[in-house]
């Protein structure tokens, strides 16, 4: 698994899913809809901490930025 998320793809997936959480948490969002929530927001924060995303993998998307090749 190649690292595929920066740093603000992160931060945006963990704030979502928190988010997402807090909804379901407090009943804004009840039943399925809220386990659907709560499984989107699992997805979301699992990705954010191994900083792979397998969705974007499929697609070919990174936002990670690549080293510069070095100069001889």
């Amino acid at each position: 698994m190649k690292k595929n998320l920066n740093n603000t793809d992160k931060t945006i997936r963990t704030l979502l899913a928190i988010l997402l959480a807090a909804l379901y948490i407090t009943r804004i969002v009840s039943g399925i809809p809220g386990i659907i929530l709560m499984v989107i927001a699992t997805f979301l924060l699992i990705t954010a901490f191994v900083r792979f995303c397998p969705v974007y993998h499929l697609l070919g998307i990174s936002t990670k930025k690549t080293a510069p090749p070095e100069k001889e």
